[in-house]
């Protein structure tokens, strides 16, 4: 298990992880968002994160292809911090919008668009990065 740090308030990447694809990764992609943000001293915007990666490793645990997934948090910008999973699936995923019956489950992506100021996919070669940006006024 490898985390990457940068002592920084920009930088690619912030903090990275590669871990297994199963659901029990969300509580350790919980765990390195709620480390970096506390790093970057940005606690106050750690609750929507935590909901924003749980969303995020839960689609890349569900439609990845490979045993396992990566987590990256990043901050490309003074007010703004990048929470992305990267799996080696190149299907883009969809936001649904209707109301799914009684069904729980297919609506993440609502939830992240609602808590980010943006979000969304870049493709790869290889496989993609679903990706969710927090704007972050750090505490004055």
């Amino acid at each position: 298990m490898t985390v990457l740090a940068t002592p920084h308030p920009t930088g690619h990447p912030g903090y990275s992880e590669t871990l297994p694809r199963e659901p029990e990764s969300a509580a350790v992609a919980r765990r390195l968002v709620r480390t970096a943000l506390a790093a970057w001293g940005l606690e106050e915007h750690i609750d929507d994160a935590m909901v924003v990666i749980t969303e995020l490793v839960s689609n890349a645990v569900e439609y990845g292809r490979l045993a396992s997934i990566r987590v990256v948090v990043t901050r490309p910008a003074k007010h703004r911090v990048r929470l992305g999973v990267v799996d080696r699936s190149r299907t883009v995923p969809m936001m649904r919008t209707d109301s799914n019956g009684d069904r729980i489950r297919g609506r993440g992506l609502v939830l992240v668009d609602s808590l980010t100021e943006r979000w969304g996919t870049d493709l790869h070669q290889w496989g993609k990065q679903v990706w969710g940006e927090l704007k972050c006024e750090p505490p004055r």
